[in-house]
Protein backbone atom coordinates (compact mmCIF):
# COMPACT_ATOMS: atom_id res chain seq x y z
CA UNK A 1 0.00 0.00 0.00
CA UNK A 2 1.19 3.36 -0.80
CA UNK A 3 0.38 7.09 0.28
CA UNK A 4 2.18 9.20 -1.90
CA UNK A 5 5.83 8.72 -1.46
CA UNK A 6 5.42 6.71 1.86
CA UNK A 7 5.09 3.13 1.75
CA UNK A 8 2.77 1.65 4.12
CA UNK A 9 4.62 -1.82 4.00
CA UNK A 10 8.14 -0.70 4.72
CA UNK A 11 6.95 0.77 8.27
CA UNK A 12 4.42 -1.53 9.68
CA UNK A 13 6.73 -3.25 12.20
CA UNK A 14 7.65 0.28 13.66
CA UNK A 15 3.74 0.82 13.50
CA UNK A 16 3.02 -2.32 15.23
CA UNK A 17 5.82 -1.71 18.09
CA UNK A 18 5.08 1.97 18.60
CA UNK A 19 0.99 0.77 19.03
CA UNK A 20 2.18 -1.38 21.33
CA UNK A 21 4.65 0.98 23.14
CA UNK A 22 1.53 3.10 23.63
CA UNK A 23 -0.76 0.75 24.61
CA UNK A 24 1.19 -0.39 27.23
CA UNK A 25 2.81 2.20 28.64
CA UNK A 26 0.15 4.13 28.61
CA UNK A 27 -1.75 1.61 30.74
CA UNK A 28 1.28 1.30 33.34
CA UNK A 29 1.55 5.16 33.04
CA UNK A 30 -1.81 5.35 33.90
CA UNK A 31 -1.05 3.27 37.72
CA UNK A 32 -2.21 -0.17 36.03
CA UNK A 33 -0.71 -3.05 37.47
CA UNK A 34 0.70 -5.76 35.72
CA UNK A 35 2.30 -8.85 37.33
CA UNK A 36 5.74 -8.96 37.79
CA UNK A 37 6.11 -12.06 35.78
CA UNK A 38 4.45 -10.06 32.63
CA UNK A 39 6.93 -7.20 33.18
CA UNK A 40 9.96 -9.53 33.14
CA UNK A 41 9.07 -11.04 29.98
CA UNK A 42 8.49 -7.33 28.57
CA UNK A 43 11.72 -6.54 29.30
CA UNK A 44 13.13 -9.56 28.17
CA UNK A 45 11.13 -9.34 24.49
CA UNK A 46 12.14 -5.41 24.26
CA UNK A 47 16.07 -6.82 25.16
CA UNK A 48 15.98 -9.35 22.71
CA UNK A 49 14.38 -7.23 19.82
CA UNK A 50 17.13 -4.58 20.67
CA UNK A 51 20.00 -7.89 19.79
CA UNK A 52 18.01 -8.95 16.61
CA UNK A 53 17.67 -5.73 15.11
CA UNK A 54 21.27 -4.70 15.55
CA UNK A 55 22.59 -8.43 14.90
CA UNK A 56 20.04 -8.05 11.60
CA UNK A 57 21.81 -5.12 10.47
CA UNK A 58 24.92 -6.69 10.72
CA UNK A 59 24.44 -10.21 9.35
CA UNK A 60 21.28 -8.96 7.02
CA UNK A 61 22.71 -5.76 5.21
CA UNK A 62 26.09 -5.67 5.50
CA UNK A 63 26.31 -9.63 5.02
CA UNK A 64 29.14 -10.17 7.11
CA UNK A 65 28.59 -13.30 9.25
CA UNK A 66 29.73 -12.13 13.14
CA UNK A 67 29.70 -14.40 16.61
CA UNK A 68 31.28 -11.79 18.74
CA UNK A 69 27.76 -10.29 18.95
CA UNK A 70 27.01 -11.43 22.67
CA UNK A 71 30.51 -10.24 24.13
CA UNK A 72 29.97 -6.11 22.55
CA UNK A 73 26.76 -7.35 24.71
CA UNK A 74 28.25 -8.58 27.52
CA UNK A 75 30.98 -5.42 27.20
CA UNK A 76 28.68 -2.46 26.96
CA UNK A 77 25.90 -4.69 29.86
CA UNK A 78 28.99 -5.07 32.31
CA UNK A 79 30.58 -1.83 31.60
CA UNK A 80 27.16 0.26 31.83
CA UNK A 81 26.20 -1.92 34.99
CA UNK A 82 28.68 -1.36 36.71
CA UNK A 83 28.77 2.50 36.01
CA UNK A 84 25.35 2.46 37.27
CA UNK A 85 26.72 0.43 40.68
CA UNK A 86 28.66 3.60 41.10
CA UNK A 87 26.12 6.37 40.13
CA UNK A 88 23.30 5.03 42.73
CA UNK A 89 24.73 6.21 45.92
CA UNK A 90 25.52 9.71 44.26
CA UNK A 91 22.06 10.12 42.18
CA UNK A 92 20.01 7.85 43.35
CA UNK A 93 18.15 4.85 40.83
CA UNK A 94 16.46 7.38 38.87
CA UNK A 95 16.07 7.85 35.20
CA UNK A 96 19.15 10.02 35.25
CA UNK A 97 21.35 7.21 35.99
CA UNK A 98 19.54 4.75 33.80
CA UNK A 99 20.69 7.18 30.83
CA UNK A 100 24.02 7.63 32.16
CA UNK A 101 24.49 3.91 32.54
CA UNK A 102 23.43 3.53 29.35
CA UNK A 103 25.33 5.61 27.40
CA UNK A 104 28.40 4.62 29.34
CA UNK A 105 27.47 0.68 27.69
CA UNK A 106 27.30 2.04 23.68
CA UNK A 107 30.19 3.40 23.90
CA UNK A 108 31.96 1.04 25.77
CA UNK A 109 30.51 -1.25 22.70
CA UNK A 110 31.15 0.91 20.23
CA UNK A 111 34.63 0.90 21.56
CA UNK A 112 35.22 -2.85 21.47
CA UNK A 113 33.58 -2.82 17.91
CA UNK A 114 35.93 -0.21 16.36
CA UNK A 115 38.97 -1.72 17.94
CA UNK A 116 37.94 -5.63 17.01
CA UNK A 117 36.45 -4.36 13.26
CA UNK A 118 39.23 -2.36 12.08
CA UNK A 119 41.72 -5.55 11.63
CA UNK A 120 38.74 -8.03 11.63
CA UNK A 121 36.58 -6.57 8.74
CA UNK A 122 39.61 -7.18 6.62
CA UNK A 123 39.05 -10.78 6.64
CA UNK A 124 36.66 -12.44 4.35
CA UNK A 125 34.29 -16.07 5.26
CA UNK A 126 34.86 -18.22 7.85
CA UNK A 127 37.93 -15.59 9.14
CA UNK A 128 35.63 -13.44 10.80
CA UNK A 129 33.20 -15.14 12.17
CA UNK A 130 36.61 -16.93 14.27
CA UNK A 131 38.07 -13.72 15.23
CA UNK A 132 34.68 -12.28 16.62
CA UNK A 133 33.68 -16.27 18.02
CA UNK A 134 37.22 -15.78 19.78
CA UNK A 135 36.43 -12.35 21.10
CA UNK A 136 32.72 -13.23 22.32
CA UNK A 137 35.17 -16.01 24.21
CA UNK A 138 37.91 -13.96 25.80
CA UNK A 139 35.31 -11.15 27.06
CA UNK A 140 33.11 -13.71 28.65
CA UNK A 141 36.30 -15.47 30.24
CA UNK A 142 37.75 -11.84 31.64
CA UNK A 143 34.53 -11.21 32.88
CA UNK A 144 33.48 -14.57 34.76
CA UNK A 145 37.05 -14.96 36.05
CA UNK A 146 37.47 -10.74 37.19
CA UNK A 147 37.46 -10.71 41.33
CA UNK A 148 34.17 -9.88 43.14
CA UNK A 149 34.68 -7.04 44.02
CA UNK A 150 35.50 -5.44 40.35
CA UNK A 151 32.72 -7.11 38.05
CA UNK A 152 31.38 -9.92 40.55
CA UNK A 153 33.36 -12.58 38.93
CA UNK A 154 31.61 -15.76 38.41
CA UNK A 155 28.36 -15.06 39.78
CA UNK A 156 28.06 -11.86 38.08
CA UNK A 157 27.51 -8.12 38.89
CA UNK A 158 25.17 -7.29 41.16
CA UNK A 159 23.79 -4.38 39.73
CA UNK A 160 20.50 -1.63 41.11
CA UNK A 161 17.18 -2.42 39.66
CA UNK A 162 15.33 0.41 37.58
CA UNK A 163 11.82 0.82 38.29
CA UNK A 164 10.47 -2.40 36.58
CA UNK A 165 6.98 -0.98 35.81
CA UNK A 166 8.24 1.65 33.10
CA UNK A 167 11.51 -0.08 32.12
CA UNK A 168 9.89 -1.99 29.26
CA UNK A 169 8.56 1.41 27.92
CA UNK A 170 12.19 2.48 27.91
CA UNK A 171 13.40 -0.52 25.71
CA UNK A 172 10.43 -0.57 23.75
CA UNK A 173 11.44 3.17 22.72
CA UNK A 174 15.06 1.93 22.08
CA UNK A 175 13.36 -0.74 19.58
CA UNK A 176 11.93 2.07 18.04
Amino acid sequence: MKIGKFKVNHYINYMVIGLLTMILGGISLAGGKFDNSLLFLLEKIAISMILAVSLSLLVGFLGELSLGHAGFMCVGAYLGGKVASLLVPVLGNGLLTLLIALVVGCVAAALCGVVIGIPALRLRGDYLAIVTLAFGEIVKSLFQNSSSESFGGSLGLDTPRFDKNYLFIICLLLVL
